[in-house]
């Protein structure tokens, strides 16, 4: 993917998605506001989604939904307007209709499932859209303990976790140690179903140092990707979401070391490093984060590299 072009009042990057395997910065735009829109789209975010479950009240459902097709089957300056968009969750007397109306829309890029509790919810939704991402967002101790299922069934994309939903449904704190359980069995449910890496919830009403603990956190407990509730978030979860300059250093040193030493490997340690290594660089050049020339050479990679996709 081409790097993005920096506009002349900011020189920052704009409008540049990412795939949604390797995604980190997801954020959620209230589709009943849209004017909003174009402000999303030209954001930092690796996604943009709609949001039509949350964020809209029951009686403002229907007009969210038809801004949010209307938004997807046009153009913008000659270029497609893509997005996610959070759909209603199974059972509810939305989710029907929701799914109704994004079938056949020009540039869906997948959906974020609300409110996911069991395997069927995510076949059931695939069914009546075929061929899309889906996204099991996962708020309520019912689903937790399903998660590995949930990881399991036929459309699931990729994890998340609805941290709000999820600590009103059990009362729990919001202190990093209090959800530590919580994230691990997002990450291990993800790993063990071959799934690109979990996306943390959002961290409300927070910017500058405290988002970056709370993406620091994110990326502690393994998960790649976070919900973000404002576009001056996705800047600073992309940046705590990707190779850091210290790991992006290491890398560089260690593999100019191993090939001093013949390219051979030397010790037990050196699968697991030379994993490490190269997820991180491969990593750095996915998200446009420079990286020293003479370090696209091939090297010898473990059975268990531990790549989120």
């Amino acid at each position: 993917m081409a790097p993005p072009t920096p506009t002349p009042e900011t020189d920052e990057p704009v409008g540049f998605r990412i795939d949604p395997v390797l995604a980190r910065s997801w954020l959620l735009v209230n589709a009943a506001q849209p004017e909003r829109f174009a402000a999303a789209a030209r954001s930092r975010a690796d996604i943009v989604v709609f949001d039509i479950e949350d964020a809209v009240a029951p009686k403002d459902k229907a007009t969210a939904r038809a801004n949010v097709v209307e938004w997807l089957n046009g153009d913008a300056d000659g270029a497609p307007n893509e997005g996610w968009v959070r759909v209603n969750g199974f059972g509810t007397q939305w989710w029907a209709e929701d799914l109704e109306a994004l079938r056949g829309t020009r540039n869906l890029g997948g959906v974020m499932l609300a409110m996911v509790e069991s395997m069927d919810h995510v076949t059931e939704t695939a069914k009546r859209l075929p061929d899309t991402l889906i996204v099991a967002l996962v708020e309520t101790a019912r689903g937790l303990e399903r998660i590995s299922e949930i990881a399991s069934a036929k459309g699931t994309f990729r994890l998340a976790f609805g941290i709000g939903d999820f600590r009103r449904d059990t009362g729990f704190g919001a202190e990093p140690a209090t959800l530590a359980y919580a994230r691990s069995r997002f990450t291990i449910a993800a790993k063990a179903a071959h799934l690109p890496g979990a996306i943390d919830g959002p961290t409300v009403g927070s910017k500058g140092l405290l988002l970056s603990e709370a993406t620091a956190v994110s990326s502690e407990f393994g998960m790649t990707g976070k919900i973000c509730l404002t576009p001056e978030q996705c800047h600073p979860v992309n940046e705590g979401l990707s190779p850091s300059p210290e790991d992006i250093r290491w890398a560089r040193e260690f593999f100019a070391e191993f090939d001093r030493d013949g390219g051979e490997i030397r010790n037990g340690s050196d699968l697991p490093r030379i994993a490490r290594g190269t997820k991180i660089l491969d990593l750095a050049r996915a998200y446009g984060i420079e990286v020293a020339d003479g370090l696209d050479g091939e090297h010898a990679t473990a059975p268990s590299d531990t790549f989120h996709y």
